[in-house]
Protein backbone atom coordinates (compact mmCIF):
# COMPACT_ATOMS: atom_id res chain seq x y z
CA UNK A 1 0.00 0.00 0.00
CA UNK A 2 2.95 2.42 0.82
CA UNK A 3 4.47 1.90 -3.18
CA UNK A 4 0.81 2.48 -4.73
CA UNK A 5 0.53 5.88 -2.52
CA UNK A 6 3.92 6.84 -2.61
CA UNK A 7 3.26 6.10 -6.89
CA UNK A 8 0.25 8.70 -6.16
CA UNK A 9 1.80 11.11 -4.79
CA UNK A 10 5.09 11.42 -7.14
CA UNK A 11 2.30 11.85 -9.75
CA UNK A 12 -0.47 14.42 -8.61
CA UNK A 13 3.69 16.37 -7.40
CA UNK A 14 4.51 16.18 -11.17
CA UNK A 15 1.04 17.19 -12.31
CA UNK A 16 0.90 20.00 -9.92
CA UNK A 17 4.91 20.97 -11.01
CA UNK A 18 2.94 21.03 -14.93
CA UNK A 19 0.17 23.00 -13.86
CA UNK A 20 2.52 25.59 -11.54
CA UNK A 21 4.85 25.75 -14.66
CA UNK A 22 2.15 25.84 -17.53
CA UNK A 23 -0.31 28.47 -15.69
CA UNK A 24 1.18 30.55 -12.96
CA UNK A 25 2.56 33.45 -14.43
CA UNK A 26 6.18 33.28 -12.63
CA UNK A 27 8.84 35.18 -15.01
CA UNK A 28 11.38 32.69 -14.27
CA UNK A 29 9.64 30.26 -15.35
CA UNK A 30 7.70 32.36 -18.53
CA UNK A 31 10.42 30.86 -20.86
CA UNK A 32 9.92 26.98 -20.02
CA UNK A 33 6.14 27.78 -19.89
CA UNK A 34 6.47 28.77 -23.73
CA UNK A 35 8.49 25.90 -24.74
CA UNK A 36 6.10 23.30 -22.99
CA UNK A 37 2.97 25.26 -25.00
CA UNK A 38 5.09 25.34 -27.82
CA UNK A 39 6.18 21.95 -27.99
CA UNK A 40 2.61 20.55 -27.51
CA UNK A 41 0.92 22.47 -29.75
CA UNK A 42 2.14 21.00 -32.63
CA UNK A 43 1.11 17.15 -31.84
CA UNK A 44 -2.56 18.78 -30.97
CA UNK A 45 -2.74 20.84 -34.01
CA UNK A 46 -1.62 17.28 -36.17
CA UNK A 47 -4.53 15.61 -34.04
CA UNK A 48 -7.14 17.86 -34.55
CA UNK A 49 -6.88 17.93 -38.33
CA UNK A 50 -9.25 14.46 -38.20
CA UNK A 51 -11.47 15.81 -36.06
CA UNK A 52 -11.83 19.38 -38.40
CA UNK A 53 -12.12 17.57 -41.35
CA UNK A 54 -15.18 14.98 -40.07
CA UNK A 55 -16.94 18.46 -38.78
CA UNK A 56 -17.01 19.56 -42.01
CA UNK A 57 -18.61 16.24 -43.52
CA UNK A 58 -21.23 16.09 -41.14
CA UNK A 59 -22.41 19.70 -41.45
CA UNK A 60 -21.43 20.17 -45.29
CA UNK A 61 -25.11 19.28 -46.40
CA UNK A 62 -26.79 21.47 -43.91
CA UNK A 63 -24.48 24.19 -44.97
CA UNK A 64 -24.95 23.67 -48.49
CA UNK A 65 -28.48 23.84 -48.44
CA UNK A 66 -28.22 26.61 -46.22
CA UNK A 67 -26.13 28.20 -48.97
CA UNK A 68 -29.13 27.25 -51.97
CA UNK A 69 -31.54 29.19 -49.74
CA UNK A 70 -29.56 32.03 -49.01
CA UNK A 71 -28.04 32.40 -53.07
CA UNK A 72 -31.78 32.23 -53.99
CA UNK A 73 -33.24 34.84 -51.65
CA UNK A 74 -30.33 36.74 -52.77
CA UNK A 75 -31.29 36.49 -56.82
CA UNK A 76 -35.08 37.21 -55.59
CA UNK A 77 -34.02 40.56 -54.00
CA UNK A 78 -32.04 41.54 -56.72
CA UNK A 79 -34.50 40.86 -58.96
CA UNK A 80 -36.95 43.16 -57.13
CA UNK A 81 -35.14 45.56 -56.24
CA UNK A 82 -34.08 45.83 -60.34
CA UNK A 83 -37.74 45.65 -61.11
CA UNK A 84 -38.46 48.54 -58.47
CA UNK A 85 -35.76 50.73 -59.29
CA UNK A 86 -37.00 50.41 -63.54
CA UNK A 87 -40.82 51.22 -62.24
CA UNK A 88 -39.47 54.20 -60.44
CA UNK A 89 -37.40 55.38 -63.54
CA UNK A 90 -40.64 54.78 -65.63
CA UNK A 91 -42.71 56.94 -63.21
CA UNK A 92 -40.52 60.06 -63.30
CA UNK A 93 -39.94 59.40 -66.68
CA UNK A 94 -44.23 59.78 -67.32
CA UNK A 95 -44.32 62.28 -64.55
CA UNK A 96 -42.07 64.70 -66.94
CA UNK A 97 -44.24 63.74 -69.85
CA UNK A 98 -47.54 65.13 -67.97
CA UNK A 99 -45.69 68.07 -66.77
CA UNK A 100 -45.01 69.02 -70.33
CA UNK A 101 -48.36 68.31 -71.62
CA UNK A 102 -50.30 70.31 -68.86
CA UNK A 103 -47.85 73.30 -69.74
CA UNK A 104 -48.90 72.95 -73.20
CA UNK A 105 -52.12 74.30 -74.90
CA UNK A 106 -52.02 71.95 -77.82
CA UNK A 107 -53.92 68.59 -77.40
CA UNK A 108 -52.16 65.41 -77.73
CA UNK A 109 -52.05 61.81 -76.88
CA UNK A 110 -49.32 59.63 -75.37
CA UNK A 111 -47.85 56.98 -76.97
CA UNK A 112 -44.97 54.44 -75.88
CA UNK A 113 -42.07 53.74 -78.49
CA UNK A 114 -42.63 49.50 -79.30
CA UNK A 115 -40.07 49.42 -81.81
CA UNK A 116 -36.96 50.88 -83.78
CA UNK A 117 -34.66 49.66 -86.89
CA UNK A 118 -32.07 48.21 -85.72
CA UNK A 119 -29.80 49.33 -88.87
CA UNK A 120 -30.93 52.95 -88.54
CA UNK A 121 -31.45 53.45 -84.80
CA UNK A 122 -31.31 57.27 -85.18
CA UNK A 123 -33.40 57.40 -88.28
CA UNK A 124 -36.97 55.70 -86.84
CA UNK A 125 -39.07 54.26 -84.96
CA UNK A 126 -42.51 52.93 -83.86
CA UNK A 127 -44.88 53.68 -81.44
CA UNK A 128 -48.47 51.74 -79.77
CA UNK A 129 -50.56 54.74 -81.37
CA UNK A 130 -52.48 54.57 -84.90
CA UNK A 131 -55.13 56.18 -86.61
CA UNK A 132 -57.52 54.54 -84.18
CA UNK A 133 -56.48 56.72 -81.19
CA UNK A 134 -56.31 60.15 -83.86
CA UNK A 135 -53.41 60.09 -85.21
CA UNK A 136 -52.76 61.51 -89.05
CA UNK A 137 -49.33 61.64 -91.03
CA UNK A 138 -47.43 64.18 -90.43
CA UNK A 139 -48.10 64.87 -86.85
CA UNK A 140 -45.65 66.25 -84.76
CA UNK A 141 -44.26 63.92 -82.10
CA UNK A 142 -42.38 65.03 -79.17
CA UNK A 143 -40.90 64.44 -75.49
CA UNK A 144 -40.65 66.36 -72.32
CA UNK A 145 -36.69 67.52 -73.94
CA UNK A 146 -38.27 68.93 -77.14
CA UNK A 147 -38.54 67.82 -81.02
CA UNK A 148 -38.51 63.85 -81.60
CA UNK A 149 -39.88 63.82 -85.25
CA UNK A 150 -43.31 63.28 -87.32
CA UNK A 151 -45.73 60.27 -88.21
CA UNK A 152 -44.55 59.35 -91.68
CA UNK A 153 -46.42 56.11 -92.14
CA UNK A 154 -49.72 55.40 -90.31
CA UNK A 155 -51.73 52.29 -89.23
CA UNK A 156 -54.85 51.21 -86.86
CA UNK A 157 -53.07 50.98 -83.99
CA UNK A 158 -49.45 51.75 -84.75
CA UNK A 159 -47.35 54.52 -86.22
CA UNK A 160 -44.21 54.64 -87.24
CA UNK A 161 -42.19 58.20 -86.73
CA UNK A 162 -39.36 59.93 -88.59
CA UNK A 163 -37.19 60.99 -86.10
CA UNK A 164 -35.32 65.04 -86.17
CA UNK A 165 -31.97 63.73 -87.10
CA UNK A 166 -32.71 61.75 -90.04
CA UNK A 167 -31.83 63.79 -93.75
CA UNK A 168 -35.21 63.56 -94.68
CA UNK A 169 -36.75 65.23 -91.85
CA UNK A 170 -37.39 68.89 -91.96
CA UNK A 171 -38.68 71.76 -89.95
CA UNK A 172 -38.92 76.02 -90.40
CA UNK A 173 -36.84 76.80 -87.05
CA UNK A 174 -35.67 80.09 -85.24
CA UNK A 175 -32.31 80.96 -83.21
CA UNK A 176 -34.35 82.50 -80.17
CA UNK A 177 -31.53 85.30 -79.50
CA UNK A 178 -30.71 86.69 -83.08
CA UNK A 179 -34.13 85.74 -84.34
CA UNK A 180 -33.25 84.52 -87.56
CA UNK A 181 -34.87 81.80 -89.05
CA UNK A 182 -33.90 78.79 -91.14
CA UNK A 183 -34.58 75.16 -91.95
CA UNK A 184 -33.63 72.33 -89.84
CA UNK A 185 -32.87 69.20 -90.94
CA UNK A 186 -31.17 65.95 -89.91
CA UNK A 187 -27.66 64.51 -90.58
CA UNK A 188 -27.78 60.82 -89.63
CA UNK A 189 -24.81 61.56 -87.37
CA UNK A 190 -25.96 62.21 -84.51
CA UNK A 191 -27.15 66.23 -84.79
CA UNK A 192 -29.50 68.73 -87.19
CA UNK A 193 -27.86 70.88 -89.39
CA UNK A 194 -29.54 74.54 -90.08
CA UNK A 195 -29.53 76.04 -93.55
CA UNK A 196 -30.85 78.45 -95.52
CA UNK A 197 -30.40 81.24 -92.88
CA UNK A 198 -30.20 84.73 -94.66
CA UNK A 199 -26.51 86.27 -95.27
CA UNK A 200 -24.91 87.79 -92.30
CA UNK A 201 -27.03 85.45 -89.85
CA UNK A 202 -25.61 86.51 -86.39
CA UNK A 203 -25.54 82.84 -84.89
CA UNK A 204 -23.26 81.65 -82.66
CA UNK A 205 -22.54 78.49 -80.34
CA UNK A 206 -24.93 77.94 -77.75
CA UNK A 207 -27.71 79.74 -79.72
CA UNK A 208 -31.17 77.67 -78.73
CA UNK A 209 -32.85 76.97 -81.55
CA UNK A 210 -36.53 76.85 -81.61
CA UNK A 211 -39.58 75.84 -83.96
CA UNK A 212 -40.61 78.83 -85.74
CA UNK A 213 -44.60 79.95 -86.40
CA UNK A 214 -43.20 79.21 -90.24
CA UNK A 215 -43.88 75.83 -89.77
CA UNK A 216 -46.91 74.07 -91.10
CA UNK A 217 -47.20 71.06 -89.12
CA UNK A 218 -45.28 71.86 -85.63
CA UNK A 219 -46.63 74.72 -83.40
CA UNK A 220 -44.27 76.93 -82.57
CA UNK A 221 -41.82 77.65 -79.52
CA UNK A 222 -40.47 73.70 -79.61
CA UNK A 223 -37.09 72.81 -78.49
CA UNK A 224 -35.03 71.56 -81.36
CA UNK A 225 -31.52 71.65 -79.51
CA UNK A 226 -28.29 74.02 -79.04
CA UNK A 227 -25.88 75.58 -82.10
CA UNK A 228 -22.95 73.15 -81.43
CA UNK A 229 -21.12 75.00 -84.28
CA UNK A 230 -21.24 77.84 -86.87
CA UNK A 231 -19.33 77.97 -90.63
CA UNK A 232 -19.92 80.40 -92.77
CA UNK A 233 -19.62 80.29 -96.24
CA UNK A 234 -17.37 82.96 -97.96
CA UNK A 235 -18.48 82.36 -101.87
CA UNK A 236 -22.14 82.81 -100.80
CA UNK A 237 -21.93 85.20 -97.75
CA UNK A 238 -24.45 82.18 -96.45
CA UNK A 239 -24.28 80.72 -92.76
CA UNK A 240 -24.94 76.80 -92.10
CA UNK A 241 -24.51 75.23 -87.73
CA UNK A 242 -24.70 72.29 -86.79
CA UNK A 243 -27.29 71.61 -84.04
CA UNK A 244 -27.06 68.84 -81.19
CA UNK A 245 -30.71 68.14 -80.77
CA UNK A 246 -32.37 68.77 -77.01
CA UNK A 247 -33.55 64.75 -76.94
CA UNK A 248 -31.33 61.92 -76.83
CA UNK A 249 -32.73 59.67 -79.43
CA UNK A 250 -31.59 56.93 -78.73
CA UNK A 251 -33.14 57.04 -75.41
CA UNK A 252 -37.02 57.88 -76.13
CA UNK A 253 -39.38 55.43 -74.64
CA UNK A 254 -42.49 57.66 -74.21
CA UNK A 255 -43.52 61.03 -76.75
CA UNK A 256 -46.46 62.80 -77.27
CA UNK A 257 -48.28 63.09 -80.40
CA UNK A 258 -49.51 66.37 -81.10
CA UNK A 259 -52.94 66.87 -82.89
CA UNK A 260 -53.83 68.93 -85.98
CA UNK A 261 -55.66 72.29 -85.34
CA UNK A 262 -54.81 72.02 -81.84
CA UNK A 263 -53.32 75.25 -81.08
Amino acid sequence: MSGKKTKLAVYGLLTFAAFLLVFIRVPIFSPLQFNIVHWVSGPVRILAIPFKEFKKMLFYHRTYNEYIRMRDQVNNLTARIVGLDEALRENERLQKLLDFKRKQVFSSVAARVIGRDPTNWNASMIIDRGSEDGIELGMPVVSASGVVGKIVELGKSKSKVILVSDPSFSVAALAQRSRDVGLVSGTLQGFCRMRYLPAGADLKVGDVVVTSKLSSSFPEGLLIGEVVSVKYRAHDQMVETAIQPSVALSQVEDVLVILKNSK
